[in-house]
């Protein structure tokens, strides 16, 4: 009998052999040509990123100074009784025995041509946005900030500025400075510590006579007291101010051109022969002279504080 040999087999190992071929030869040709582990996804999307953007150099050296704040910055009180003074201000003022941080900075003449104090007595941080609108319009290269003591100097704790409305009214001013000045520096400083004033100040009756009238009540309020419901509402003032200047490093710590004083204005240790011999609260010339001393030391600084 005949034996037939089978075909079938032969013929389907060698079609299996046949597509196997196909398929490596399509996976080699992926490996060699299309597939890179990422690495061509990679290169593309570094491509379609935009490059960073340069971080901005501080200028130690500024050509222009505009002020803002408060009667500090007016320089209340530092010359004659309930006035101003702005040629002893810290910031701008043109008395030699202060040495302004302008004349620090500009020299004398350039202090009185390219300087200009836009700050109020009385101001609080809602007036901050209009007094930088205005300082924006001299275009300065540096603006200087010191707002915050009026906010918590009210006639009780109680009616302290609150933190969050005063976050956002210092965060409206930068940013509308920024908007329309985007290279002008700022420096920003903070709230003097009121509890030491009190402390600095309450020993002295004449001191205790005339921030009986009226003076920053919240805190220096019934001096002599201290008593329970005294120490809490005193705790209050300086635990507000303690939050504003914490806001001012904050949102000031966002823009890379304005630099925060690190504390040093609230950690300064006004002693009562700095102070106003009228009113035992602001300034007087040497305390104004102090101001401009640490402002300068930190807007001719290589970095910020830390």
């Amino acid at each position: 009998m005949r034996k037939t040999v089978p075909h079938s087999r032969p013929r389907t190992a060698r079609a299996a052999a046949a597509a196997l071929a196909v398929v490596l030869m399509a996976m080699g040709t992926g490996c060699s040509a299309g597939w890179d582990g990422g690495a061509g996804e990679r290169a593309a999307g570094a491509a379609a990123r935009p490059p960073a953007k340069p971080v901005p150099v501080w200028n130690r050296n500024p050509d222009s100074i505009a002020a803002v704040g408060d009667s500090i910055t007016r320089g209340f009180d530092a010359c004659s009784v309930l006035a101003d003074c702005p040629e002893a201000s810290w910031a701008t003022g043109n008395d030699p025995a202060v040495r302004s941080l302008a004349s620090r900075l500009l020299g004398p003449a350039g202090a009185a041509d390219r300087s200009w104090n836009f700050a109020r007595t009385g101001a609080r941080m809602a007036d901050l946005p209009g007094q930088l609108a205005a300082a924006a319009e001299q275009r300065p290269e540096l603006v200087t900030v010191m707002a915050g003591a009026n906010d918590a100097c009210r006639t009780s704790a109680a009616s302290m500025t609150p933190v969050e409305e005063f976050r956002s009214d210092f965060a409206k001013g930068l940013g509308r400075l920024r908007k329309a000045l985007p290279k002008t520096q700022v420096y920003v400083s903070s709230v003097p510590d009121l509890m030491r004033l009190w402390e600095t100040g309450r020993d002295s009756p004449l001191g205790r006579q005339i921030w009986k009238l009226g003076i920053c009540p919240s805190m220096l309020a019934d001096p002599e007291a201290v008593d329970a419901a005294a120490a809490k509402r005193r705790a209050a003032v300086q635990a507000r101010v303690v939050a504003y200047n914490t806001v001012l490093r904050e949102v000031c710590g966002r823009d890379p051109l304005c630099r925060y004083d690190g504390g040093a204005v609230f950690r300064y240790p006004f002693t009562v022969s700095q102070l106003s011999r009228w009113d035992w609260f602001h300034p007087g010339k040497d305390g104004q002279a102090r101001l401009a001393e640490l402002a300068h030391r930190q807007v001719t600084a290589a970095g910020p504080p830390r």
